[in-house]
């Protein structure tokens, strides 16, 4: 799942992307509005962390130019402010939730947790396809025989393919939901972690595989 967080305290965004990171979220930080407006213009996002006091461009400001143009993606603003009317004006400007500074770690996940479910059809924290479970909670991959947990990479790369079953992700499409615009990565890392991803499927007895089709991509499809 990938979150944009736009705050513009460095040290605050370093560590919350850190804490985001560990709970098995790809994260894109930026450092002020007009930054942020841009990444949501070119980008697909399934989540957005907005700092209501940014340089540039105030986060209300950013929120309502992308509800106006029809970006229904959820956003939590963020605020050192607690007085009860920026909350209504956040609210009505369309955000999601509200979540004042100073905040626990542990209710801001949960927060992102509420508002990422919202309009999704899914009932329960597990995905499922064949024989193979893949817990979004505890980030475990089972089947009949036995469990095993996965990395970052590795569970947010299943999480999209277990998603969208049966339909072909491209390399790029990988590279941008997971490692994001700004990374340095190779697009051979993508390979590398399918290759960890099938391994780990062989080892359950998974009746699922996750097949290769040139210039298509990577798509999750049953045994045959």
């Amino acid at each position: 799942m990938r979150l944009l967080l736009a705050e513009d305290e460095r040290a605050l965004s370093k560590a919350l992307t850190t804490i985001l990171e560990r709970n098995h979220y790809s994260v894109d930080a930026v450092y002020d509005g007009q930054e942020a407006l841009d990444y949501l213009e070119c980008g697909q996002y399934d989540g957005v962390i907005l700092d209501i006091m940014m340089p540039k461009l105030d986060g209300i400001s950013v929120l309502k130019t992308i509800r106006a143009k029809g970006n229904l993606v959820p956003v939590i603003l963020l605020t050192a402010k607690s007085e009860v009317d920026d909350k209504v004006e956040g609210l009505d400007s369309g955000a999601n939730d509200y979540l004042t500074k100073p905040f626990q770690t542990k209710e801001l996940l949960a927060r992102i947790r509420a508002m990422t479910r919202v309009g999704t059809t899914q009932a329960t924290a597990r995905l499922q396809m064949g024989n193979i479970t893949l817990d979004q909670t505890t980030f475990e991959l089972s089947s009949p025989n036995g469990s095993m947990s996965l990395t970052n990479k590795e569970f947010q790369m299943l999480e999209l393919l277990m998603s969208n079953p049966h339909q072909y992700i491209t390399t790029e499409r990988f590279m941008e939901k997971i490692w994001g615009y700004d990374s340095q990565a190779e697009l051979n890392v993508v390979w590398v972690y399918i290759s960890y991803l099938r391994k780990k499927l062989t080892a359950l007895g998974a009746n699922i595989q996750i097949k290769a089709k040139r210039n298509a991509g990577y798509a999750l499809e049953e045994l045959t």
